[in-house]
């Protein structure tokens, strides 16, 4: 959000700077150099002697009046010939020059002024020009003068600007928060800003939207609760059910179905728990973080797993250390890698752990058939499964992956799958520092 000001603010800055050369610029354009029309002004007085004072002396005493005037004043004034003086000007002033005008030469703090067009003064005064030198001209003093005057333009531009931003700031500064909260599961965060606030139309309407979002969800949390439990309800009673009729029982293939109809129930049963686990994983506010021990948390995750063919091999890096998570989400986001695994794998299956740039990286590598490359994002999307079967031998409902990914989410890491050095896949869990 200060990005966002402080970039606003460079550009205002900007803006005026070149506002402040297209004025100078087209001032010089239409009405002449600025710079020049303040050096005149400086040296008004020694124009003024030379052009009420001197010129207005009758013919015989130019010439007197000029000498005078060289007595009283501290400026210089010489006579030098005309090609001197165009030899000293640059070429743009020259024109100026030959109509008898007055002629600023500011680095040299002088100027040139032709005694007359016509030698009516004195023998040969067509070819002399008046050069004055040492005048009072300090165009630094006027370029500070005319910087101050375009702070103060800057100044009363920019204190508004500043105080109508800060309002601006400061309520996006409390959306910010309030979004903040309310992604992390804060679902009552609200901007509640008065009306008087520069952005309460936009506060307003986050607000609602906030309102229904928190409606919407609380509705959804207890639909889930209220369907779970009145599945579960018959979900128990078949599973009683079977039984007794199971103990009732003597035919071979009665049983037979009966374990079938078993089967089905828990695959029901378990699809129910996993839909409660996914909606759990709902925000932060899930998480219970304490110190895990992450060689410790590899050897129990793997102990906890049921039999199987594959060989599992357990390699904590003497680096692995501790890491602050909720000890059961992420022993969960373990569990259903490694079974995961166990499906799929031929014969070996390695679970390793090793830190990299301070973060934890945990992989779970198999030899199976691996994943094709356009299906490693879509297997972390839930109901999505490479096995289109859904049979007993591979088993699963497509959530596992998509419940261990938001696990680690949640964490603030992330899940991903490569191509592993075994043959099959290699599911990098990932956890920041």
């Amino acid at each position: 959000m200060n990005r966002i000001f402080f970039r606003f603010f460079l550009l205002v800055m900007l803006s005026i700077t070149a506002a402040t050369f297209v004025i100078y610029f087209a001032m010089s354009r239409l009405f002449g150099d600025p710079l020049d029309d303040i050096a005149r002004r400086q040296a008004a007085a020694q124009i003024f002697l030379i052009e009420q004072y001197v010129d207005e002396a009758p013919l015989d005493e130019w010439l007197v009046r000029l000498n005078r005037v060289r007595e009283v004043s501290d400026t210089r004034f010489d006579l030098v010939t005309l090609a001197a003086a165009r030899a000293a000007l640059p070429a743009a002033s020259l024109r100026a020059l030959e109509r008898g005008e007055v002629v600023l030469d500011i680095d040299n703090k002088a100027y040139y002024r032709r005694v007359d067009l016509t030698g009516e003064r004195y023998i040969g005064s067509e070819d002399e020009v008046i050069h004055a030198q040492d005048l009072p001209i300090d165009v630094n003093l006027a370029l500070k003068m005319e910087a101050v005057r375009y702070v103060i333009v800057a100044l009363a531009l920019l204190v508004p600007v500043a105080l109508w931003s800060r309002s601006h700031w400061q309520g996006l500064q409390k959306l910010s928060r309030v979004a903040d909260e309310f992604g992390a599961g804060k679902l009552s965060a609200r901007a509640r800003m008065p009306r008087s606030a520069s952005i309460y139309p936009l506060a307003e309407r986050i607000d609602h939207m906030a309102d229904r979002i928190e409606e919407l969800l609380v509705s959804q949390k207890n639909l889930l609760h209220s369907v779970s439990h009145e599945l579960r309800t018959p979900i128990a009673r078949l599973e009683f059910a079977l039984e007794l009729l199971d103990a009732k029982t003597g035919d071979p293939a009665q049983r037979k179905r009966i374990a079938a109809m078993e089967g089905d129930v828990r695959e029901l049963n378990d699809l129910v728990n996993e839909l409660l686990s996914m909606a759990r994983l709902g925000s932060e506010q899930a998480l219970q973080r304490d110190t895990v021990d992450v060689a410790a948390l590899l050897d129990s995750t793997a102990a906890a797993l049921p039999p199987g063919a594959p060989a599992l091999s357990v390699d904590a890096g003497a680096d692995a250390g501790t890491v602050e998570a909720d000890p059961r989400l992420l022993a969960r986001a373990l569990s259903n890698l490694l079974r995961n695994a166990q499906k799929y794998a031929a014969a070996t299956i390695r679970l390793s752990a090793a830190r990299e740039a301070g973060r934890l990286i945990i992989a779970v590598e198999d030899d199976g058939p691996g994943i094709p490359e356009e299906e490693r994002e879509r297997i972390f999307e839930p109901f999505y499964r490479l096995d289109r079967s859904r049979d007993r031998a591979t088993g699963g409902f497509g959530l596992g992956l998509a419940i261990a990914r938001k696990a680690v989410l949640l964490h603030g890491g992330n899940l991903t799958v490569e191509q592993s050095a075994l043959g099959g896949a290699r599911f990098t869990l990932t956890l920041p520092a």
